[in-house]
C-alpha cells in the first residue's frame, strides 16, 4: 500500500511538472462584432464538421451581424432555432478518433487558462522530424492541425494563422457567454442611477438636518 502511495505521489507530481512547463500564449480577444464574426465563419468553416455547439442556436449568429443567406447556408434544412451541431455523426467521430470531439459551446470557459489555453492549443502543434504531427498544449489530442501552424513556414502565414486563431477564440468567448456585454452595459447603467440616487438623498438630508439646527 505504501509502495502504491509513493508511486501515485510521484505521478502527480510529475504530471505537476509536466503542467508547470507548459507555458501558454496571451490573446488579446476581440468584443466587436467583425472579429466575432470572423470567428464565426472561421469555426463554422473549420470546426463545425466535427465540433457541437449545443447552446447557440444558427438565430443567435443573425445578433452578431452574420448576413442571413450565410446562416441559411449554414443551416441547411434545420429551423433557425436548431442548435449548432456537428455534421458528422458521433458514431464516425467515435471511429476516426476514439473518442466524440467535444462541444465547443463553453469551452472557453471550460479549461484552465481561458481563452489563452484554447489559443494556445490551436496554435500548439507542430511537426517531428518523422513526420509526425504533436501538440505542446494537448499531447494526448486526436484532433488534426486544422490551421495548418505545423506547417507553416513563413512569418506571414504564421501570422495570418495567429489572426485566424484569435478570431476563432474570440467568437469562442462569445458563446460562452453570449449576454455579458449587455450585462455590462446594464451595470454601467445601475451605476449611473445608484450613484444620482446617492447625490440627491444626500442633499435631502443635507436640507432636513439644516431645518432642524
Amino acid at each position: 500500500m505504501n509502495k502504491f502511495m509513493m508511486v501515485l505521489a510521484s505521478c502527480c507530481l510529475a504530471a505537476s511538472a509536466l503542467a508547470s512547463e507548459v507555458k501558454l500564449d496571451t490573446v488579446k480577444v476581440g468584443i466587436d462584432k467583425p472579429t466575432v464574426g470572423r470567428g464565426v465563419e472561421a469555426m463554422m468553416t473549420d470546426c463545425h464538421s466535427c465540433h457541437s455547439m449545443k447552446y447557440i442556436k444558427y438565430r443567435d449568429l443573425l445578433s452578431l451581424g452574420v448576413d442571413k443567406k450565410k446562416v441559411d447556408e449554414w443551416r441547411g434544412d434545420q429551423p433557425m432555432d436548431a442548435a449548432l451541431m456537428a455534421q458528422m455523426p458521433e458514431a464516425d467521430a467515435m471511429a476516426a478518433y476514439g473518442s466524440a470531439p467535444p462541444d465547443l459551446s463553453l469551452m472557453a470557459k471550460a479549461r484552465e487558462g481561458g481563452a489563452n489555453y484554447v489559443y494556445s492549443y490551436l496554435l500548439g502543434y507542430y511537426t517531428t522530424p518523422d513526420g509526425t504531427t504533436h501538440n505542446h498544449i494537448f499531447p494526448a489530442t486526436k484532433m488534426p492541425d486544422i490551421l495548418g501552424m505545423s506547417n507553416a513556414k513563413e512569418a506571414a502565414e504564421r501570422t495570418a494563422i495567429q489572426g485566424k486563431a484569435r478570431d476563432i477564440v474570440s467568437y469562442l468567448v462569445w458563446a460562452s457567454d453570449p449576454h455579458a456585454q449587455e450585462r455590462q452595459s446594464l451595470g454601467y447603467y445601475v451605476m449611473g442611477y445608484l450613484f444620482v440616487l446617492t447625490l440627491m438623498l444626500y442633499f435631502v438630508k443635507n436640507q432636513i438636518w439644516a431645518k432642524l439646527k
